[in-house]
């Protein structure tokens, strides 16, 4: 019979973090990466338009939230509690395509930014993650209205 130990919470956010911090990403990067995305996005002939129209003024309380929110994906450190599936939902400007230049425009971004390629990959394989989810939530589920309200 093999021994299993279980593993805490806290150790496996420990571990999440060592290896992400070994490889570049600490708070530090995501602030510089959340604020260089967004400054690109807002600055898209696509992208720009559909933020402005959705963010308006308010980015000085959105950048905060996506830093938080990438800090709970990157680094495990639950400190985002917000829904962005129902957020995302409403947007109704927002087309399946766009996913794939929200995609390349934040590749470009880490490619840019990020110390080593292996941080690339590390958010990367997470932020597509996140874009499928999306994408299945708004787009992709037979039965489910793609926007509140719609038929």
């Amino acid at each position: 019979m093999t021994s299993n130990p279980v593993v805490t919470a806290h150790e496996r956010r420990a571990e999440i973090q060592r290896r992400a911090h070994a490889i570049g990403i600490d708070e530090d990067y995501i602030s510089l990466l959340v604020d260089e995305f967004y400054r690109r996005v807002r600055l898209d002939r696509t992208l720009g338009p559909i933020f402005e129209a959705a963010i308006g003024d308010r980015w000085d309380h959105h950048l905060p939230r996506m830093k938080s929110f990438w800090a709970s994906v990157a680094l495990n450190t639950g400190s985002y509690s917000g829904q962005p599936v129902p957020v995302h939902r409403k947007l109704t400007d927002v087309e399946k395509d766009h996913f794939g230049i929200w995609l390349a425009l934040f590749r470009q971004t880490l490619e840019d930014t990020a110390a080593i390629p292996e941080a690339v990959a590390y958010f990367m394989e997470r932020a597509e993650r996140i874009a499928e989810s999306l994408q299945l939530a708004m787009f992709g589920f037979p039965g489910l209205p793609r926007r509140p309200g719609s038929p």
